[in-house]
């Protein structure tokens, strides 16, 4: 079964369609890289998934469950919206950290207040949050930041702000890890330390879809590829295919210009 499946996904602002019928699949421990123009849809699909956007049409299960059905009307509460959207982590391109908060408290926040739920909590306080502690450390350890633990967004570099980031998005243990261009707001030199997280999580078998315009970078990084135009896949396939041996005319026109 896969881990996550996407069916007729479809998606409109102001009457100008951003996504046409997108559907793809993926399996547990597989890397999706998602390639395209600016403006084809790539950053909306990312936000349908993580619910930041509602799709108006199309449907979402992760792991057999069903999270998103256009053909369901019923109001979804909001707390079940969140614990929807805990299914997937997501990589901004600006990192979003928290500047009030440290990087040991960016990555703990979201657990933190996630333990207030916990039926445990009051009187399991300490514990749940020695725990979550002893995670987020765990995580800045192998993104290379122990030594970074009390420093602000401000006092890091942008490359070590967004591997915060990712250790963040990897604090709730999320099915699922999204990155919209992670790099793309990165001098090049800090460009590097980023990607050999991602490859490292890839390695790992973490569940990853990425958004990125690093066409090298998603070749050697991914299991599947698909190429959006003006919100619809064009193209999809292993990435010795799409990349090695495209079969549509739009999608080499795309890559003659990346490679050019």
């Amino acid at each position: 079964m896969a881990i996550l499946e996407v069916t007729g996904l479809n998606k409109s602002f102001s009457g100008t369609a951003v996504l046409s019928d997108v559907g793809f699949s993926l399996e547990k421990g597989e890397s999706l890289a998602i390639i395209g123009s600016s403006g084809s849809g790539k950053t909306t699909l990312l936000r349908c998934l993580n619910f930041l956007e509602l799709p108006d049409s199309g449907k979402i299960s992760v792991a057999g469950e069903t999270v998103f059905d256009s053909s369901d009307r019923s109001a979804v509460p909001e707390r079940e919206l969140r614990r929807r959207r805990l299914h997937f982590g997501l990589v901004f391109q600006s990192f979003n950290l928290f500047p009030q908060y440290t990087a040991l408290e960016n990555v703990t926040l979201a657990g933190r207040l996630l333990a207030r739920e916990n039926p445990g909590y009051p009187r399991r306080r300490a514990e749940l949050f020695a725990e979550i502690d002893e995670n987020a450390r765990a995580l800045l350890d192998s993104v290379g930041l122990i030594s970074k633990l009390g420093a602000y967004p401000h006092e890091l570099s942008g490359g070590q702000q967004q591997r915060v980031a990712i250790a963040r998005a990897l604090a709730l243990s999320p099915d699922i890890l999204c990155f919209d261009e992670p790099t793309s707001a990165l001098d090049p030199e800090l460009t590097g330390e980023v990607l050999r997280v991602i490859r490292s999580l890839a390695s790992s078998h973490t569940t990853m879809v990425i958004v990125t315009h690093e066409m090298q970078f998603a070749r050697e990084v991914s299991d599947k590829v698909i190429f959006i135009d003006g919100g619809a896949i064009v193209e999809r396939g292993a990435p010795e295919d799409v990349f090695g041996n495209p079969r549509h005319e739009r999608t080499k026109r795309f890559l003659e210009r990346y490679s050019g």
